[in-house]
């Protein structure tokens, strides 16, 4: 019988076509329309998502995305196409590697029915999110067996739960900060994209969740699967990798939406308490995200930037993220192997 290929399914969150008002409404409507990003009833989450966040949020976002905008188009979709390419040129012709986004496009569906057609039975779901989230790689696991719903034949099925603190992708990490001097900097900021921290709550399973301080800062039987967990355990990688004390580093979560509580401390307002303190150059990490995006490049780079100036800061440097670095080409190859 004739061996077919491997699929493999690199799935990152998503990016609207263009940076116009029209294409992130789009985007913005079907991101937060999912039930894993927004847990309220679905009256509700309709009435906020299209009555409210969705077109009140496109103009300013539609804005940003035209800053962080290139030539080659959005950086999270170009970055995505060339990590493809590459790990395709690794894996070579044993395997098909195709590119998907959660949201918009090129879709998941389109990615499963390319498999499909090329008539692929073992398949490797590969979520680009380092730290696992109901919100993120749950969203992208169920969006796959969705599609498998109906089917008749549902292909052999793997699934790259996280990855935090994998050897190659710290490596990767600490590499990029080695641009920096990094004795140069009074401190150093692990910044994690937020959740909130209702979404940690309804995840745990064991009422471990939020019940002490710090429970996050050690991870044990009990929070393995925790994004809050697994975020301290990326961060105190690279820290340790590069030999950054845990005094001269903070864990902290940005991009909070709405009025809630989320994941704290706050970005922002570490950097603000870290001006007044008279800690003056600051340099910023962000290893929730595999790709440089707007979270990165606008909100770090330069809103959060221009803050920290006008509170008495001196410098603020961000750390790219991993984008296409050989290291984290190697990650991705040993994990889907």
């Amino acid at each position: 019988m004739e061996q077919t290929k491997k699929g493999i399914l690199l799935v990152n969150l998503g990016t609207p076509e263009d940076p116009s008002r029209g294409a992130v409404y789009r985007y913005l409507k079907e991101f937060l329309l999912d039930k894993r990003v927004i847990d309220y009833n679905w009256f509700l989450r309709n009435f906020l998502v299209r009555g409210i966040i969705a077109p009140f949020r496109s103009k300013p976002s539609s804005e940003a995305y035209q800053e962080l905008w290139t030539d080659k188009g959005s950086p999270l979709k170009y970055h995505g196409v060339a990590v493809t390419e590459m790990v395709q040129d690794v894996l070579g012709d044993e395997y098909q590697v195709v590119l998907a986004m959660r949201y918009q496009t090129p879709s998941i569906r389109k990615g499963l029915e390319h498999f499909k057609k090329m008539n692929i039975k073992d398949i490797v779901v590969f979520p680009m999110f380092p730290q696992y989230a109901s919100a993120s790689t749950g969203s992208v696991f169920e969006e796959v067996m969705d599609f498998y719903r109906k089917e008749l034949v549902i292909p052999s099925l793997r699934w790259v739960q996280s990855y935090h603190d994998h050897p190659l992708l710290v490596e990767a990490f600490a590499e990029n900060s080695k641009k920096f001097n990094l004795d140069d900097y009074d401190h150093f900021i692990f910044s994690f994209h937020g959740l909130p921290e209702r979404h940690l709550k309804n995840a745990c399973e064991n009422n471990h969740c939020i019940v002490a301080k710090d429970c996050c800062a050690t991870m044990s039987a009990k929070n393995h699967m925790c994004y809050g967990a697994q975020s301290h355990g990326t961060a105190y990688a690279i820290a340790d990798k590069l030999g950054i004390k845990r005094e001269d580093m903070t864990i902290a979560f940005q991009s909070r939406l709405g009025k809630e509580v989320w994941m704290t401390p706050y970005t922002i307002d570490v950097l603000k308490e870290c001006a007044e303190n008279g800690r003056k150059k600051i340099l910023v990490f962000s290893p929730a995200f595999v790709a440089d995006c707007l979270e990165t490049t606008v909100e770090i780079g330069e809103e959060y930037k221009e803050e920290f100036l006008e509170w008495g800061g001196e410098q603020l440097d961000y750390v790219e993220s991993l984008n296409d670095h050989p290291k984290w080409i190697e990650a991705i190859v040993d994990l889907v192997k």
